[in-house]
């Protein structure tokens, strides 16, 4: 540890020994949003700095003299709405920044507008964060993985272990979210994903190409369909169209390098690779499982002129987990006999053809996805005998989206309407080794194909001076897998959402409507023994969601909010085998929902959450949020609630980045989360020696299913940055000390068998091996150091 400190101190005085801070400039274009015009005698400053400038005929601005830094710029004219950007990191290569204004036909004279970093959306006034480049680039702890810096945010659970991070957000299971990319639905956000769900240890998406996040715990847009959660919206940067450079960025377990530039005058591009060192660096540690990826982005867009527009993307990732067999100890030897080996790869691609026809605007989307998941096991890591195979897992996922959008813009009205259509192909061929009541098999092939469809239409109104706004939309969605799914009208969702401003900075909003999700396709191509598929009679989960939010703006940076929120599940898939939903599955590794289910099962999760934010500009970013929340289940519309997996009941958050001069930052994160439930060993069934070897682990007594609940955690991020910049070229530096005090987590204690039969003379069924327990316990110190250089 001394040694790691020593030699990043080392490294910032050679920096800083040739370190020469250039003042960079800012160049751009401001248009007209319909008529796609230039726009003249537009004034641009920069937020937080006294340095502005106005447009010229052609709509162009020139600002010198800018200190490096992040920034947002605020554009301003008569009769136009005023424009707040989003973050872009001035510095030698600041990108050509195109900014696109709205007439106001209301406005007759001048008014004066304060820029706001908090904005206000009529769609989703309640349960949207937008995240921005300091966010991205800065929070403790999340190493710029963005499902880490979310949780920061109210409502969304982190793992204590700290080897996950599956999105938890209001009660919600991790395959109750979905994710866009630049209007492209990307299936999975991470590598070495829980197939089923959509958690995973590490991000995908390099943070480099982000230009910043939308991020709905409710309230989703009509467009954005099956999720029941939560909504992550990416949007990419665009390449510069001025210049052409390269960034290198060795990170906590990757080596990064990405690119950004123009191909000719009409064609802008993004490009980024990824190779992962956790393979080494968790064999050093002494882990008993070796993870490496890599994965590899890119952005094409071409602007054929100024109403038509082709951006293409792809995102593809190839993961390989190994056991590191050969380890001493009893923890080892616990997560040796259960962990499978892992082989994945998956990719997404697609593109987006816009046309601007004055106040319509028109979209195609096409994009195919595809995920390859292959898992194997052997009894006690032994595959020199082929009896000894307990799990060998092969299954394909593909599909093809196709979605048609228009959005039309009348003075104080917009309204969105669309038509989607997808085809599905699910392949998989699974051998494993089972045990309900006695020992089974499970050998089958499926191939399924599925097609679905979806209509969508919202209707928003903005009043005079923005004081009411109101949205109604409605959504269906429906394929062609069971009878009842192909009818659209039982999955129609309605929705509303209303804001209105009390007084100044006092807004009060609410929102409730009707979400559906498909099933995982794992699910949908179960078979049984025989070949038949069982779980045909799965209908769309569906979940109520209605919030109200009080929110209090004192000046241009600072907000406070309190939502309440309430979230009522119908038709989960409950397992036949242990009598819980597949929403309380899906955090650890492996595949969900590849069983026998039945849409009975019910849900609730409701609670209030705080929230604080504080943005003095170039200096201070702090934030602070508290939820208290109940999220519970029941098996049936007679059952008795029970605590689902999710309900930690409280989470806190504080975290803050106070830029110094010399381009230095610090960041401090506080994370506390109440105990989550857990449910106690069925050391009868576990100790039978063919139910033990069937998967390596202990089974759970579901009759007493989250009866026991852990203790609260807390934990204390720390970190460091400074930045050098030079005439051509950026060097960054940071240090990241993730859990600073070390707390530890006590899990509960895990059971294991000790490979000793207690009664070798009975008949195998009737075999037990000799029982222990091992206490768990989980915490450590985690230190970071990443560079970035940028030519």
């Amino acid at each position: 540890m001394k040694k790691f400190i020593v030699g990043w101190i080392c490294l910032w005085w050679l920096a800083i020994a040739v370190a020469w801070a250039q003042n960079g400039r800012i160049e751009g274009t401001v248009i007209d949003r319909f008529t796609r015009k230039p726009l003249e005698l537009v004034n641009v400053v920069v937020v937080g700095l006294p340095q502005g400038s106005s447009t010229d005929a052609e709509g162009k601005f020139v600002i010198e003299q800018i200190p490096p830094g992040i920034y947002r710029l605020q554009a301003s004219f008569l009769g136009y709405k005023t424009v707040y950007t989003a973050e872009y990191r001035v510095n030698h290569l600041t990108p050509h920044i195109q900014i696109e204004m709205e007439e106001d036909e209301e406005m007759l004279g001048e008014v004066t507008v304060t820029a706001t970093p908090f904005p206000r959306v009529t769609e989703s006034p309640v349960s949207l964060r937008v995240i921005g480049l300091q966010e991205i680039e800065k929070v403790p702890g999340a190493n710029r993985d963005i499902s880490r810096v979310v949780q920061n945010y109210p409502g969304v659970a982190f793992s204590p272990i700290g080897y996950r991070n599956d999105l938890i957000v209001r009660g919600g299971g991790p395959s109750e979210n979905s994710f866009y990319l630049d209007g492209i639905e990307i299936p999975n956000i991470n590598h070495f994903s829980t197939q089923g769900a959509s958690g995973g240890p590490v991000g995908l998406i390099d943070a480099d190409l982000i230009r910043n996040v939308r991020f709905y715990s409710g309230s989703f847009p009509v467009s954005r369909g099956n999720a029941l959660s939560s909504v992550l919206d990416f949007q990419l940067r665009d390449g510069d169209m001025e210049h052409n450079s390269v960034k290198a960025t060795l990170g906590a377990s990757e080596v990064a390098l990405t690119s950004n530039g123009h191909l000719g005058k009409k064609t802008s591009y993004l490009v980024s690779v990824r190779q992962s060192y956790l393979q080494m660096l968790f064999k050093i540690l002494g882990l008993p499982f070796l993870p490496a990826y890599t994965d590899a982005s890119f952005k094409l867009k071409t602007r054929f002129n100024a109403y038509n527009e082709l951006t293409i993307l792809g995102l593809g990732g190839i993961d390989r987990m190994k056991l590191n067999l050969g380890l001493e100890g009893e923890d080892a030897e616990y997560l040796l006999s259960y962990l499978p080996e892992i082989n994945q790869e998956t990719f997404t691609v697609g593109g987006v053809y816009r046309h601007y026809a004055g106040r319509h605007v028109q979209s195609v989307t096409l994009s195919h996805s595809y995920l390859n998941n292959r898992n194997l096991k052997y009894r006690d890591n032994d595959d020199s005998r082929p009896e000894n195979l307990t799990l060998n897992l092969g299954s394909v996922e593909q599909e093809t989206q196709l979605r048609l959008d228009n959005t039309s813009t009348w003075e104080r009205w917009k309204l969105d309407a669309g038509i989607e259509l997808g085809y599905l192909q699910y392949t998989n061929h699974t051998y494993q080794r089972v045990y309900g009541n006695s020992l089974s098999v499970t050998d089958y092939r499926t191939a399924l194909d599925i097609i679905r469809w979806g209509l969508y239409a919202s209707l928003n109104y903005t009043g005079v001076d923005e004081r009411f706004t109101a949205s109604l939309g409605v959504r269906t969605d429906g394929n062609n897998y069971n009878s009842r799914m192909k009818e659209l009208w039982r999955q129609l969702s309605p929705r509303m959402s209303v804001s209105y401003r009390l007084a100044d900075g006092w807004y009060l909003s609410g929102h409730m409507g009707l979400y559906y999700q498909l099933p995982p396709y794992t699910a949908l191509g179960f078979k049984d023994a025989d070949g038949m598929y069982v779980n045909r009679s799965l209908k769309y989960t569906s979940v109520t969601q209605e919030s109200l939010g009080l929110a209090w703006r004192p000046n241009e940076s600072m907000e406070l909010t309190a939502e309440g929120f309430y979230k009522g599940y119908d038709h989960m898939p409950l397992s036949v085998v242990d009598g819980i939903p597949l929403a309380c599955k899906g955090n650890d590794y492996g595949v969900v929902g590849n069983e026998r289910l039945v849409s009975v099962a019910q849900g609730r999760a409701y609670g209030v959450e705080l929230m604080f934010r504080w943005l003095l500009r170039q200096k201070l970013n702090l934030a602070s949020s508290l939820t208290f929340f109940k999220s519970e289940f029941r098996q049936s519309d007679s059952g008795e609630y029970l605590p689902s997996a999710w309900d930690n009941q409280f989470i806190w958050n504080a975290s803050g980045t106070y830029n110094f001069p010399k381009h230095w930052s610090v960041g401090l994160r506080v994370s506390w989360i109440g105990g989550s439930p857990y449910t106690p060993y069925d050391v009868d069934k576990s100790s039978l020696v063919e139910a033990w070897d069937a998967q390596g682990r202990g089974y759970y007594d579901y009759t007493r299913y989250n009866a026991e609940r852990l203790s609260s955690y807390a934990k204390l991020d720390v970190r460091v940055d400074k930045v050098f910049y030079w005439k051509k070229c950026m060097l960054g530096f940071y240090l990241d000390l993730q859990n600073i005090t070390a707390s530890k987590l006590k899990q509960a204690d895990v059971l294991m068998s000790t490979g000793v039969i207690e009664n070798p003379e009975a008949p195998l069924s009737e075999q037990r091996y000799v029982m222990k327990y091992l206490p768990q316990e989980s915490g450590t110190l985690l230190p970071t150091l990443g560079i970035t250089f940028e030519y």
